[in-house]
């Protein structure tokens, strides 16, 4: 009855939610899991945005770094440039020191300075370039028989695009796209480490495994609890791309069909 008590009282923590205070001593393992999976809800939220947000963006930059013509190649390519080339951690840090200074001009960029508008904003531009990068290379990889085959039934620009590369781009990229899903949702959690402050108290799973860790001096105990969190949200991921993957590649025979491969990226 206590551990249902507990989940009562901080499953929705990390949104205001339930109990203000967070327990100080006698820590339980309920109390571990209830709060750790509740700042998972964060981790979630800026994950599944930055996603779908980004994908968009990452379909046009690919196509933009691909031009023939400079005014839009150019832009693309240093976009990409900078998102790749610094440190994720670095750009949290610069970002909410922009947004810092864009509130002192206007009370309308207010709410870029809290974590759940500004470092979803960062999440979002980060894993947009590296998608970019990733449909750019399956852009380049379409065979040249499938875009003669669009051009011999007439198919030109957005049309061809439309029906032709971009399905086989996808189903080329899907692959290592699934890896950078992957690794960004493990990205969430430099949000409330970086400089984007956690208000009252409300984090992430990170923040509150960090909580527990300083608190009892073992972090033993919160870091697995944690560890666990994440290798189920990447079992859903996979298990989720997994089948659009299927999608992708229903028209090939079986035994044909690409599989989906977790490549955990070791550096950034």
């Amino acid at each position: 009855m206590r551990c249902f008590q507990t989940v009562q009282d901080y499953a929705f923590r990390s949104l205001g939610y339930g109990e203000r205070m967070l327990p100080r001593s006698d820590f339980t393992l309920c109390e571990h899991f209830t709060l750790i999976g509740s700042g998972m809800i964060w981790n979630v939220y800026y994950g599944v945005l930055a996603i779908v947000t980004g994908f968009f963006l990452a379909n046009l930059l690919a196509v933009a770094k691909n031009a023939s013509s400079p005014w839009a190649r150019k832009p693309a390519e240093w976009f990409i440039f900078l998102f790749r080339g610094s440190p994720l951690f670095i750009q949290f840090f610069f970002a909410y020191f922009l947004f810092l200074s864009l509130k002192g001009v206007s009370s309308v960029f207010d709410p870029l300075s809290s974590a759940w508008a500004g470092a979803l904003i960062v999440l979002f531009l980060n894993t947009a370039a590296y998608s970019a990068e990733i449909f750019y290379g399956a852009l380049r990889s379409i065979p040249k028989g499938d875009i003669e085959a669009a051009d011999a039934y007439g198919l030109t620009g957005w049309p061809r695009y439309r029906k032709v590369m971009w399905p086989t781009m996808m189903r080329l990229a899907w692959p290592a796209y699934t890896n950078e899903a992957i690794f960004l949702f493990h990205a969430t959690t430099l949000v409330f480490v970086s400089a984007f402050p956690a208000w009252r108290q409300k984090g992430d799973a990170l923040y509150y495994a960090k909580y527990f860790a300083d608190k009892t001096f073992n972090p033993f105990v919160p870091y697995p609890i944690l560890a666990f969190y994440f290798i189920l949200l990447t079992l859903m991921v996979i298990a989720l791309f997994g089948l659009i993957n299927k999608r992708l590649n229903r028209h090939l025979p079986r035994g044909q069909r690409p599989k989906l491969k977790y490549r955990p990226n070791f550096m950034r």
